[in-house]
This record gives structure tokens, sequence and C-alpha cells, in this order.
């Protein structure tokens, strides 16, 4: 058979086509070394993903997180159980914002991570990809929290049915070195709505309506844990500030920062906010500590 001749304008017209090519090809994704990565988010890419190692992480230490201790030890409890590799839950963390949800999460995993805690960080929308993260995973010799921060759902979404498979032990539930914990501001995840609380009555022309509103729970049912994290009162508020203000103060040298002035200007910052939860607590001794010491850096 005879040898085609490709004179060198083709062949260099070739190149050029190839050199395009290779440049809109994914590049190749290295295997993560979970040795030494602790974290790591799904990065959608084509028609599945891959994962992605996050660098450093937040240094969030269970003991930062203040007026929520139920919480954390019902979530560290279930965690210390996962590692243990004896029985352990899915979790739903939900409630108002700003109350610690994800923190807990990222803080377990500061705590944890020496015993083999690694955490991956997956949207809402992606949670399609379960059954390609957990492929992944499922032969290291890891325990995964797979975790999805402020989630909520319509009805039908296919995101909604994929969790809710994984949930309830299908052939897409995770290998047993894998949990996922969520976290909504919605207890069962989807909108309600007035009329849910209509019992039979024709809604929207609905015949049975019940059943609309037990698909509704039957997400939020399939967690082994839930866990309510609830707006604090005003004294539960400053309670909290004082310990943050205190603990900041004291780290730089200056204590005795919280006093009635502080107090006071804790409570208009809450009401400015119109918010009283940790996160707010927080904001408001960054600014306090910060401003006083300004002060003392101008005097």
């Amino acid at each position: 058979m005879p040898l085609i001749s490709l004179d060198k304008e083709m062949v260099e017209q070739l190149r050029r086509v190839l050199d395009a090519v290779e440049q809109i090809l994914p590049k190749p994704v290295p295997s993560v070394d979970w040795s030494v990565t602790r974290a790591a988010n799904w990065r959608r890419r084509a028609a599945s993903g891959y994962l992605d190692p996050v660098p450093e992480l937040e240094s969030m230490h269970l003991d930062d997180l203040l007026g929520i201790d139920e919480q954390k030890r019902v979530v560290e409890d279930n965690t210390r159980q996962f590692l243990a590799g004896v029985p352990a839950n899915n979790v739903l963390l939900w409630g108002t914002r700003g109350t610690g949800k994800s923190s807990l999460v990222r803080a377990l995993l500061h705590s944890y991570a020496p015993q083999g805690l690694r955490v991956i960080q997956v949207d809402k929308d992606d949670l399609v990809h379960l059954p390609a993260m957990v492929e992944q995973i499922k032969r290291q010799p890891y325990r995964f929290i797979l975790f999805s921060d402020d989630v909520s759902f319509e009805t039908g979404e296919s995101s909604y049915k994929m969790l809710k498979s994984a949930l309830d032990g299908s052939v897409y539930a995770p290998p047993e070195n894998a949990l996922i914990y969520i976290t909504s501001n919605r207890r069962h995840l989807l909108p309600e709505y007035e009329s849910d609380n209509r019992g039979a009555m024709l809604v929207n022309n609905e015949i049975h309506h019940g059943e609309s509103v037990e698909e509704k729970i039957s997400l939020s049912g399939r967690f082994g844990l839930w866990v309510g994290f609830h707006p604090f009162s005003q004294d539960q508020f400053l309670e909290v500030t004082r310990q943050w203000v205190s603990r900041m103060a004291d780290q730089r040298g200056m204590p005795g920062l919280w006093n009635e002035e502080a107090r006071q200007a804790a409570i208009r910052w809450c009401r400015q906010k119109g918010d009283n939860s940790g996160r707010i607590a927080l904001q408001f001794a960054n600014h306090w500590v910060g401003s006083c010491m300004m002060r003392e850096k101008l005097r």
C-alpha cells in the first residue's frame, strides 16, 4: 500500500488544528493525596466533575463556637462514632442563619483530621454527582463527610431526588467510609406554605393533599439526626458577646474591654443588624476590640 505524502503546508495546518483541540480539551486532573489533603471541593466539569484540594483551612476550633454546647455535643459524638467505625448517622443541621451550623463542621475537621476525618464540600446543584464522588473515595483509608451548605430545594429537582435516594440506602448510598452532613435554614429542606396545614381540604385542585405534605417531609426524615440551631435571647447574645470580647482582649494584652459601655454598644449593634446570632456577636467583638486597639495606638 503506497504511503501518503503530506506537503509541509498540510503538516503545518494539521499541527495548528491539533494545538487548537488541545486547548479546549479538559486538562488531566491528578488524584487527591488524602494523606496531606484534609478537605476538597467538588468542581463541576463536563458531564461530571473532579475533586479540587483545598490548600488552607479556616482555623476554626470547637471551643470558638459559643452558645451551642448541646448541638456541638450531639454532632461531635456522632462524628466520633463514625471515626471509630461503629454505626453513625447522616446529619441535618438546620436553623437560623449565623448560628454556627457550617462552622461546626469546619471545627470538627480541624479537631479530628489527625484521626482520619476528611471533608468534601459539595454545592447543592452538584449532589447529582454523588455516585461519581463516592467512587473516588470508597477505597480510601479515611472517613469522609460529604458536606453541602445552605441547602434548600424545590420539589422535583434532580439533586433532591439523588440525595433522597442516597439517604434511603439505595444503590446510590455512600460507602461505609462516608456520611452526609447538610446545613439548611429550612427544617424540611423545602418551602412550606400555609396551605400545608389545611389538612385534607382541596388546595389548588390537589385531591390527595396529605400525600404532597408527606413528600415534603420525606427527605428530612431520612436523616438520622436533626440538630436545631435557634436564635439567642438577648441575654444569651450578650453572654456570647462578652466571652468573645474578653477572649480577644486577653489574647491581645488588653483585658477589661467588656464593660457597661461595651454592653450597651452590643445591644445597639444587634438591633441595627436585626439579628442576635453568634455570627453577629463575633462581628461586634471584632469591631469593639479593634476600635479599642486603634484608640490605644493613637494616644
